[in-house]
């Protein structure tokens, strides 16, 4: 990912540089919009995509990068109609593969896919056969396995705007609604767990921060954390300023440090860091795009470096570090809460970024979709 350390975004360079960065492409033949890392220790280098087309049938493709080949290659047999464009898309939070392989995406509904291949003994012999003898995943498939409709009183849903699968308890999934609810699923009984009114206007983003703990941002312009053990109570961790009530429409929960989240405004250039033993108040703010920031990613092996992208086909990744003695009022602190921190690394696609994913199996690899592209870049 080139860069320097002072911050200067830097274009992709000369080819030698691209080879020492090392980038791979993938080119879909739709737009892209949702796209995520499998986590499985046993899947390497493998992601979902999905597409982003104006009409009911949509497509979603499994893809693995060929590390002795440098390509990027689908497989036919993973790759399924979806109704209406994912969302969002999200393996099974699974490293040490104990699950099924199951990947969720939210639309109209939240969905549950299977993956299935015959090294799970799924298959007749002539495929073991086949699939023992080379890599080939020909013989593996996509089931639906769940479709979870969370409006009880009616066939007709509020669209998923998104949701997030807890880590500490992979049965547990949140998912957002422009109705204004959050919904807490128990995937393994196909039930609702929990169902809230969450905000006063839509909710456009979750996150889950612990076992039974959840944030949640929405066109109110608020982030608020909710406790599942007091679910008649939410705190509101910060409320968009400039001007009042702005949407707030991604958020992000440091997995590393779970004091820290961060927010991205709609329509704003600006990343907003908070910790939440502070509400309120920022703790950084990012001001180095150029143009709409789209996605944050915080890494999943530091608690204080995190990667934002945007409308200005940059990604930037920062070093938050200076964060932690901000209530001690350090220069540095001080610069990073006044929006004068600078990027350490840059990378310039070739269009607007609108989706992008550290990989948690991999850290050293970022996943990034532009127009119809994914790209993943060594960092």
């Amino acid at each position: 990912m080139g860069g320097s350390g002072g911050g200067e975004r830097t274009p992709e360079g000369s080819e030698e540089q691209q080879k020492r960065s090392e980038i791979y492409t993938y080119e879909a033949p739709w737009h892209i919009y949702a796209m995520n890392w499998s986590v499985r220790r046993d899947k390497k280098y493998r992601l979902a995509i999905a597409s982003l087309l104006e009409q009911y049938p949509n497509r979603v493709e499994i893809v693995q990068l060929d590390d002795s080949t440098g390509e990027i290659r689908s497989d036919p047999a993973l790759s399924f109609e979806h109704p209406y464009p994912p969302t969002k898309t999200m393996f099974v939070p699974d490293r040490d593969c104990i699950r099924p392989d199951l990947l969720a995406t939210s639309a109209d509904f939240l969905r549950l896919w299977r993956i299935s291949s015959d090294d799970e003994g799924g298959g007749g012999d002539d495929d073991r056969k086949h699939n023992s003898s080379s890599k080939s995943p020909s013989s593996s498939r996509v089931e639906l396995r769940s479709l979870l409709n969370g409006n009880r009183n009616s066939e007709f849903c509020g669209p998923l705007t998104s949701f997030d699968w807890n880590e500490a308890e992979p049965r547990r999934v949140g998912t957002s609604s422009i109705d204004t609810t959050c919904t807490i699923w128990d995937i393994e009984r196909e039930a609702v767990d929990t169902q809230l009114i969450a905000h006063d206007k839509e909710v456009y983003d979750i996150a889950w921060g612990g076992v039974g703990v959840f944030a949640s941002v929405s066109a109110d312009g608020s982030v608020r954390v909710f406790d599942l053990r007091d679910k008649e109570h939410s705190t509101i961790i910060y409320e968009s300023a400039d001007p009042p009530d702005t949407p707030l429409v991604r958020l992000g929960w440091n997995k590393q440090d779970p004091r820290y989240m961060a927010t991205i405004i709609m329509d704003s250039a600006k990343v907003v860091v908070l910790d939440i033993r502070f509400p309120t108040l920022p703790v950084v703010e990012l001001h180095r795009h150029q143009a709409s920031v789209n996605a944050i990613a915080w890494a999943p092996h530091s608690s204080c470096h995190i990667c934002t992208a945007g409308d200005d086909s940059q990604a930037l990744i920062w070093d938050l570090s200076s964060m932690g003695s901000a209530s001690g009022g350090g220069q540095q602190a001080q610069a990073a809460a006044e929006g004068d921190l600078d990027p350490i690394l840059a990378y310039t696609a070739g269009a607007e970024i609108e989706q992008l994913q550290w990989s948690s199996t991999q850290p050293d690899w970022v996943a990034i979709a532009f127009s119809t592209k994914l790209q993943i870049l060594r960092v």
